[in-house]
Formats: structure tokens, sequence, C-alpha cells
């Protein structure tokens, strides 16, 4: 019964994770002929998960482990591992003639799917530990799965994709965190390998959103407005993290 009671719980949760994450797509997509506003706040909510939710995530879960240095050396391995694939792609490209835009925008995709698909083994593995702590977890996630719809759509859009593309990925960006809660009930991963996976995906993600989202949102608008766009972003996730109670996603 206990068991029953249990999965029911992950089924809803997760659900409403995919929702919300649909949601912010359908936002994206309802305004992408104002991509770069969009831009500009996606990468101050891209900016915002990796200061306030990955990094203390991964500090913590991991610091005492394998110490703060190594960590570090994690972020830093998972920046200039997607920097060198980032110029790979866009070399091989252009000796091919091919259009780097669409491998570009898909590895962006994929990465955020693998955030949220480590989102839902966060929400399962938390609720082994207590339904409290699963609560709290569940609500860090939801709170900001919106932001990841919203960042989905754009990866693809802003490398002039195809709609269709920018629908699937984020599909399957709704669909990762149900997968991975899902996944929890067949084993047990230790909370600071979890933390070292929420490391290397920090590291990704500082350089799609320093490198990539903020150059182009400038780019497009040079002005105040796409930077306050951004700061507004980064705020958004401060207040998120912060009023769920709980930094472990």
């Amino acid at each position: 019964m206990h068991c029953v009671i249990f999965a029911t719980v992950i089924l809803l949760i997760t659900i409403a994770t995919f929702i919300t994450t649909m949601l912010g797509g359908i936002v994206a997509l309802r305004f992408r002929t104002k991509l770069y506003l969009i831009l500009g706040f996606s990468a101050g909510a891209l900016l915002g998960l990796v200061f306030f939710d990955l990094l203390p995530a991964a500090f913590e879960l991991s610091g005492a482990k394998y110490g703060m240095n190594t960590v570090g050396c994690v972020i830093a391995l998972g920046f200039s591992a997607y920097m060198m694939l980032d110029r790979a792609i866009i070399v091989f490209s252009r000796n091919r003639k091919t259009n780097a835009g669409n491998f570009r925008g898909n590895m962006a995709a994929f990465s955020l799917m693998f955030h949220s698909l480590i989102d839902g083994i966060s929400i399962g593995l938390a609720f082994q530990i207590s339904v409290a702590i699963g609560g709290f977890v569940a609500v860090a996630v939801l709170v900001h799965d919106f932001a990841d719809g919203i960042n989905t759509i754009n990866a693809i859009i802003k490398e002039n994709g195809k709609k269709n593309s920018a629908i699937t990925w984020l599909i399957l960006n709704g669909l990762a965190p149900v997968a991975g809660a899902w996944s929890t009930f067949f084993y047990h991963l230790p909370q600071e390998k979890l933390g070292v996976l929420l490391a290397l995906v920090a590291g990704f993600f500082i350089y799609i959103g320093a490198s990539d989202f903020i150059p182009d949102s400038r780019e497009k608008s040079p002005g105040f407005k796409t930077a306050l766009l951004t700061l507004s972003g980064i705020a958004v996730i401060y207040l998120a993290v912060r009023l769920s109670g709980v930094n472990m996603t």
C-alpha cells in the first residue's frame, strides 16, 4: 500500500513538471518574434540556475566527499568540454559546408534535457530519504521548470531551427524529469555522485548562458533592455529557489 501511494505521488509530481515545462515552451513560441528579449531573460534564468541552484547543490552534495577543489574542476571541465565541442561543430560544419546552427541548437537542447533528467532523479532520490524532503525538492524543480521550457525553445529557435524540432525537444525536456524520477525505483544513486553530475551541468550552462545567449541578445539589442531582462531572469530564479526553501535540485 505504501509503495502504491509513493508511486502515485511521484506520478502526480512528474505530470506537474511536464505541464510546467510545456507552458514555458508555449510562451517562448508565442513570443518568438521578440526572441532577443526572451533570450535576454533566458540567459539570466540559465545563469540563475547555476548561481543559486546547481552550484550550491553540487558543493553541498559532493564537497565533503571529493573536496571543493575537485567539484570546481568538474565545473571547469563541463565548461571546457562544451566549449571545445561547440567549436568543433562550427569548424566541422564550415569545412563540410553544412549548417552549424542545427547542431549547436540540438546540443544546447540536449544539455537542458539532461538537466531535467537529473531534476527528476533528484525528486526520486529525495523521496527515498523522506516525504518532506521529496516535497521540498519537487517544489524547487517545479518553480524553475517554466524557465526550462523557455530555454529549450530558445536553444533551437535562435539557431533558426524549425518549429517542429523545437516542439520535439520541448516534449523530450518535459518527459525527462518523469523518466528520471521513475528510474529511481530501480537503483539508488549516492548523493555525492549526483553532485558531480550537477557540477558538470553547471559548467555546460555557464557556457550556454554567458557565451551564447547573452552575446546573441546583446547583438540584436545592445541597449539596457535585454540587460535588464537578464537581471530579471537571475532575480526570478533567485526568488524561486529561496521561496522553495531548498536548493538541492
